[in-house]
């Protein structure tokens, strides 16, 4: 029988992909919505999630697509409440604050699933296998994107907490954390920020590798024309590009793997997954990176950005 399952923040992101997954995904039935002024026709819709987990004791599961500065308190709420939690990427303002939904949900005995969900792109999988045997000299990684066409209007990424460039640029730092067969840490950085906005508009980054291989990756978010998510990897026994953001793979010039978009519904199959087995899945390897670009980055005012 499906779980019932809340959906909280009914924007842009929760109706491109949550709504579209949930359809296809036998283990939940989507049941009710949690939002300050929007709806989904034919779906019980409340106001706030407080409101409707005192209403609805019968929906086991919610899934946050609210910005990252105000996922916390209902992330919270909801552990308290006893029901399972997916959030959206990036899983919280913080990494404290995702610690601590961890262990509340370990003491609680409840799955928390901090969902990255380019790891799920088609070819990300077969990037890693052939990966794992080869020993690789270069990463080059280059996501380029333009924020009016996939961020129309949403001021709340660029103040404080909202990530700015690192909104896409996470997404990046997720497949590359997937891909290589050993961890690296962020050496440098570059961060651009628009002389009006708390958040950067690029960034780029160096990391050392135990292995000694040169990694870097530039974000931007001022790309206009055909948008780039693509990483080179340079390696003892050929040259692969993972590009379309996971999507494809191909070694030498052939093409090795490709797939349709099933990133959400990967998702959804993986929290259906998690919480049969009791467990929670919470990698905060793609965070870490830029908080320590926070950290560690160089801070360059560019022209004020403006819709």
């Amino acid at each position: 029988m499906a779980r019932k399952l809340a959906l909280v923040g009914i924007g842009k992101i929760a109706r491109d992909q949550h709504v579209p997954a949930l359809a296809g995904e036998p283990a939940f039935a989507l049941a009710a919505t949690a939002s300050r002024n929007a709806r989904l026709d034919g779906i019980e819709g409340f106001a706030d999630l407080a409101s409707l987990l005192d209403a609805r004791p019968d929906i086991e599961c919610v899934s946050l697509c609210t910005p990252p500065q105000f996922r916390y308190g209902d992330a919270r709420r909801a552990l308290e409440a006893g029901r399972h939690v997916m959030l959206e990427k990036p899983p919280g303002a913080t990494l404290s604050e995702v610690d601590d939904l961890a262990g509340l949900a370990a003491a609680r005995g409840l799955s928390l699933f901090a969902t990255w969900h380019s790891r799920h792109a088609a070819a990300v999988a077969p990037c890693r296998h052939w990966l794992a045997k080869r020993r690789i000299e270069r990463v080059e990684v280059i996501w380029k994107e333009d924020v009016r066409r996939w961020h129309p209007g949403q001021d709340w990424i660029w103040q404080a907490g909202g990530l700015g460039v690192f909104d896409p640029g996470i997404n990046a730092l997720s497949v590359l954390t997937a891909i290589l067969p050993r961890a690296v840490h962020l050496a440098a950085a570059d961060l651009m920020f628009p002389a009006n906005r708390d958040t950067p508009i690029a960034a780029d980054l160096r990391f050392s590798d135990p292995g000694g291989a040169t990694i870097t990756a530039a974000f931007d978010w001022r790309q206009e024309g055909p948008q780039s998510w693509d990483m080179r990897i340079v390696t003892d026994g050929g040259e692969a590009v993972l590009s379309e953001g996971g999507a494809r793979l191909s070694v030498d010039g052939e093409e090795r793997a490709a797939g349709p978009n099933r990133e959400y519904p990967g998702l959804y199959a993986r929290f259906a997954q998690l919480i049969e087995a009791g467990e929670c899945d919470v990698d905060l390897s793609p965070m870490r990176h830029v908080a320590d670009a926070f950290m560690l980055g160089r801070r360059v005012t560019v022209e004020p950005f403006d819709w």
